[in-house]
């Protein structure tokens, strides 16, 4: 009888464990109806949201995949295909010519930043900055990060707003997707470098 129950609290705490892991393991949010897992990197995640499919075809397009695959850490800030379609008439096809390359490689990496830059951070620089803080983009241009609501250490209570070189702004409309190699911000508008 003993024997019986130790199996049985053995194959509970199994079960236990193996369910704890699986857990670890699985996504922390949704993305354009699809499950990102933090342990895939940007592009294996990206591919899988219905709403990133203009961003993932630039980024192909760009020949961007293999670095957004790398070690990184990034964090990039996703413009969502509705984003994309509020760009001027044709902007989008015009760069995704093979003739526009240079150019599309320009505004992708504009919304790339070295680093791990949660929402957390984020608030932080912003906290640090007195209302806003400058991040470097990858492009070599600056965005401009503020919050709008209440702001503590810990994160922005409201939501994270971007300011682009050209004075538009895009808000973070969904924080914090963690990759294994950085971190995504879903925004809603595509930002521009001068």
């Amino acid at each position: 009888m003993q024997r019986t129950f130790h199996r049985i609290a053995a194959a509970t705490l199994a079960i236990a464990l193996s369910a704890g892991a699986a857990s670890a393991l699985a996504a922390d949010v949704m993305v354009g109806g699809a499950p990102m897992f933090p342990t895939k990197d940007i592009i294996d995640n990206a591919v899988n949201s219905k709403d990133h499919t203009t961003l993932v075809a630039a980024v192909k397009a760009a020949g961007l995949v293999e670095t957004l695959k790398g070690p990184g850490p990034f964090t990039v800030f996703a413009p969502t295909n509705d984003a994309f379609a509020a760009l001027p008439a044709g902007t989008v096809d015009t760069l995704l010519k093979p003739e526009n390359k240079g150019t599309l490689t320009k505004v992708l990496t504009y919304h790339v930043v070295a680093g791990k830059w949660d929402a957390q951070s984020l608030a932080k620089q912003i906290m640090d900055g007195m209302g806003s803080a400058t991040l470097k983009t990858v492009a070599g241009g600056t965005l401009t990060a503020k919050a709008a609501g209440t702001l503590t250490a810990k994160a922005a209570d409201g939501k994270i707003w971007l300011m682009d070189e050209k004075g538009a702004t895009a808000q973070v409309t969904i924080p914090d997707v963690y990759q294994s190699n950085g971190v995504i911000h879903v925004v809603n508008k595509v930002l521009m470098p001068k």
